[in-house]
């Protein structure tokens, strides 16, 4: 792909994100609400969890997830909190199951903080991680809601991996692709795999 092809990929792109985002917020309002109410009568906190992750070109900025763990959780990826008394609440388990605890980072979206599809955002306090991925240009693009790691085993592939599937979405970055992954990602939620 040319550099004029490119960009205007690009820009199809983000008019697709917001496109998407936009009617998604829209038609889910009702399930944002119920959801929203089902967390709070299970534990006390508040519904929505905003966390610091490393974003487009290095930039720190809050993601925001439906609260899926007890208040007060320490912010650790989360094959280091398997190895301790799980935090998950019982509706949280359903969400990250079914993986709606993600819908609320459609308004990352539209903020222009994410896209659709892209590299997941890696934790703030990730510090190997994020140099590496800076080193590779995976912070060149922006982050995503899911990507080619997450249709490929998501938590149940090595970090290595993950960056090689970053890698490879980077270098190889076009507008079918970003749609075959979306098409794909469906699949992925539906049998939950590398969900934890």
């Amino acid at each position: 792909m040319n550099n004029r092809s490119h960009k205007i990929g690009l820009r199809f792109k983000r008019l697709t994100d917001i496109a998407i985002a936009g009617l998604a917020l829209i038609f889910l309002t009702p399930l944002l609400f119920i959801i929203a109410v089902c967390i709070c009568l299970d534990s006390p906190g508040s519904p929505i969890f905003s966390q610091k992750r490393m974003g487009y070109k290095g930039k720190i900025f809050n993601i925001y997830k439906f609260r899926t763990m007890k208040t007060g959780t320490p912010d650790i990826s989360t094959d280091l909190m398997l190895k301790q008394a799980s935090p998950i609440t019982r509706v949280g388990a359903v969400l990250r199951k079914t993986s709606l605890d993600e819908i609320p980072q459609l308004f990352n979206i539209v903020k222009g903080e994410m896209s659709i599809v892209g590299p997941r955002p890696a934790l703030y306090n990730q510090y190997e991680l994020i140099e590496r991925r800076k080193v590779l240009g995976i912070l060149d693009v922006l982050p995503g809601i899911t990507g080619l790691a997450q249709i490929n085993g998501r938590d149940d592939i090595s970090d290595d991996l993950k960056i090689q599937f970053d890698k490879e979405y980077v270098d190889n970055w076009n507008y079918l692709l970003d749609w075959k992954i979306i098409l794909n990602t469906f699949q992925a939620v539906f049998t939950s795999k590398g969900v934890y």
